[in-house]
């Protein structure tokens, strides 16, 4: 296990990003990797947006867009795969109600669609390749009601496109101006690294899981974003719900996975993990939630993780998390009880080079 204190490939004096004693606001821009792209620390996602159990209806959805613009907010993301385009839609609606040059906007292709309440892999829309990218960019266009996005993300690796490839056609959009930015969204680090070294347009962002519950991509994804100059967007910051709250080891709890087969089989360390959000939650006078995402948003690299809400109430709790002023000693004991075991060679590495000069 990591050291309290530990982070595996974080360089607090590397990125932007909050430090101890700091509060922050929508309109606190920071640069978005290496890019000229100024974002503000918290990216609006429009997953919730459309059609669906999960989604706002379209009235409300509009409202979580303006209060989110009336903040100081600039950074929206979307897919093409959200509501099968409708995400898209209502925002290139909404978009028409401000000032388009001053946003980030993003979207995304070659992500699964959904059909009958689960997902289905269409292999043509779900390939990475140039004819479904160009493709897919120009019904995204469409759909929003704009000459170009400002950053363009592969949603999901299909396991067999190369890089080449996938470099190669971001770099003709790029060209053409339909696209300002590329990004890697879920897809392995060898393959991210890869396309980091390929001399094409550089990776501006890798947008990929990470929470109190899933610090996996601190092994390889930190420290290859770090040598690169790439950011790292992170999603899941409340753990897919279960760090809001929810939950309760009796059983009780509002939660979907409340009282079935999948809530029973939880590993004690999510429990404790929650037991210590609770408690600095009490500490601060704040919600988990609240407290779950402004770890997050510590994390140097990470300059704007993504938060969805469905509706205005909700988002002005989740943007409460920019407000808390959690002391070192509460962050470095959510990080000690979230620490995750070390994959080989980090493990043998950390002990063969502990006390070496970094």
């Amino acid at each position: 296990m990591l050291p309290a204190n530990a982070s595996i490939g974080f360089d607090p004096d590397h990125a932007p990003g909050c430090t101890i004693g700091c509060m922050t606001r929508l309109d606190d821009y920071r640069a978005l990797g290496r890019s000229g792209l100024r974002v503000s620390p918290l990216a609006l996602g429009a997953m919730t947006f459309g059609t669906g159990p999960f989604c706002a209806d379209d009235d409300t959805a509009r409202k979580i867009f303006h209060a989110y613009v009336e903040g100081g907010g600039n950074f929206v993301d979307t897919a093409d795969n959200y509501s099968a385009g409708r995400s898209e839609e209502l925002i290139g609606e909404f978009l028409r109600d401000v000032d388009r040059d001053d946003f980030v906007l993003a979207t995304k292709y070659s992500g699964p669609e959904f059909s009958g309440g689960g997902p289905y892999s269409d292999p043509r829309r779900r390939s990475n390749g140039r004819k479904n990218m160009v493709a897919s960019l120009e019904a995204s266009l469409r759909r929003l009601r704009v000459d170009h996005v400002d950053l363009y993300w592969l949603h999901v690796w299909d396991g067999c496109t190369p890089a080449e490839e996938v470099v190669d056609a971001f770099g003709d959009l790029v060209r053409a101006g339909k696209i300002r930015a590329v990004g890697l969204s879920d897809v392995p680090a060898w393959y991210a690294t890869k396309a980091a070294m390929l001399g094409g347009p550089p990776v501006t962002a890798l947008q990929l899981e990470h929470s109190l519950l899933e610090r996996a991509i601190e092994a390889e994804y930190v420290p290859l974003a770090r040598e690169f100059g790439i950011a790292i967007q992170p999603w899941g910051a409340i753990g897919g719900g279960f760090l809001s709250d929810k939950y309760h080891r009796d059983g009780a709890g509002t939660g979907r996975l409340t009282g079935g087969a999948a809530f029973r089989a939880l590993p004690e360390v999510r429990w404790a993990i929650l037991d210590v959000v609770r408690e600095v939650a009490a500490e601060a006078g704040a919600t988990p939630a609240q407290v779950a995402l402004h770890w997050v948003t510590r994390r140097p690299g990470m300059p704007a993780p993504l938060i969805g809400a469905r509706s205005p109430e909700q988002l002005a709790e989740t943007l409460g998390a920019l407000d808390l002023d959690l002391t070192e000693a509460q962050l470095d004991r959510l990080s000690a009880v979230s620490a995750p075991e070390l994959p080989f060679p980090h493990g043998i590495l950390a002990r063969l080079n502990a006390g070496l000069p970094s």
